[in-house]
């Protein structure tokens, strides 16, 4: 019980912190969006210069457009991804009686699927907000988005447009996430015990990575998930966005909005579109999730 009201009190900090840090990272997921399903005000324009164009059109404001229904789901989704990751782990270990890597990949991939399937409704509602453009709104705000969606798109399974591409994508993101940086966290603890790690607060037989070198894994380790699945995270958002697209037949499945995208736009232009501002936004993130995930551990004496 103790250690539940640690974790409760600790994702509660995390989140408030989540919330500050995706409003000062609004701006560039809003840009992602409309990039990546090209919308047609921006479709011809880059990173920097649709940064530049979205304040000249709908206003500074424009560049928070969805950023309230992601403050909704910050909450949620951290707490649900980090317990669920150690309950697979132990379960995964103790059932299947697999270790090591492999068993921080499994787990990964199953906590981060368990955590999107969860807050799935919130993301489907804050790219349908981001993606309308000022003077074209059909959504009026988070509850009407929630309303319109339901009884529009078929209730409840609405809400879950996308999801496949999300689950597929979400596999080896958070699978390839956790599985690189254990293996960083061992090779660096084996080659280099004196000059990356120290011994854990909680257990001093334990070596942990330093914090500076904790927030390197992290960051490498968000960087290398983010290249491998980027193009299941454009499937999904033109999936999401469903009859909002003026060639949403297209984007029926998968396999079909993907074949799309690439015959269409290409792998830089399409597939890859949007990939540089994922970078700016999530290595900075998973380095520090994975950094405070390391000194939670100590804190609550699980090493």
């Amino acid at each position: 019980a103790r250690e539940s009201l640690l974790f409760l009190h600790f994702y509660s900090w995390k989140g408030i912190a989540g919330c500050c840090a995706k409003t000062t990272i609004a701006p560039l997921d809003r840009v992602k969006i409309l990039l990546q399903a090209h919308n047609h005000h921006y479709k011809h324009l880059g990173v920097f210069s649709t940064l530049c164009a979205v304040p000249k059109k709908e206003g500074y404001l424009g560049l928070y457009k969805g950023n309230g229904a992601m403050m909704i789901r910050i909450f949620p989704y951290g707490a649900i991804q980090f317990m669920a990751f150690d309950q697979y782990k132990k379960v995964i270990k103790k059932q299947l009686g697999i270790s090591g890597h492999v068993h921080q990949l499994m787990a990964g991939s199953m906590a981060g699927i368990t955590a999107v399937i969860c807050t799935y409704p919130l993301d489907m509602v804050r790219v349908r907000l981001a993606f309308q453009v000022k003077g074209e709104h059909k959504y009026m705000g988070i509850i009407h988005a929630f309303k319109m969606i339901y009884t529009k798109e078929g209730g409840f399974p609405g809400f879950y447009r996308g999801l496949m591409p999300t689950v597929v994508g979400m596999a080896p993101y958070a699978g390839f996430s956790f599985f690189t940086f254990g293996t960083l966290k061992s090779i660096g603890l084996a080659q280099a015990p004196n000059l990356l790690g120290r011994p854990s607060l909680d257990n001093p037989d334990v070596l942990v990575l330093k914090t500076h070198v904790n927030l390197l894994c992290g960051g490498i380790a968000g960087a290398i998930a983010q290249t491998i699945s980027y193009p299941l995270d454009v499937t999904r958002r033109r999936m999401q966005l469903g009859a909002v697209l003026p060639d949403s037949d297209k984007c029926l499945t998968m396999v079909q909005t993907l074949k799309y995208v690439y015959q269409q736009h290409g792998i830089r232009r399409g597939l890859y579109r949007g990939l540089s501002l994922n970078y700016i936004r999530c290595i900075p993130s998973q380095a520090v999730a994975f950094t405070t995930y390391e000194l939670m551990k100590q804190f609550l004496h699980l090493n």
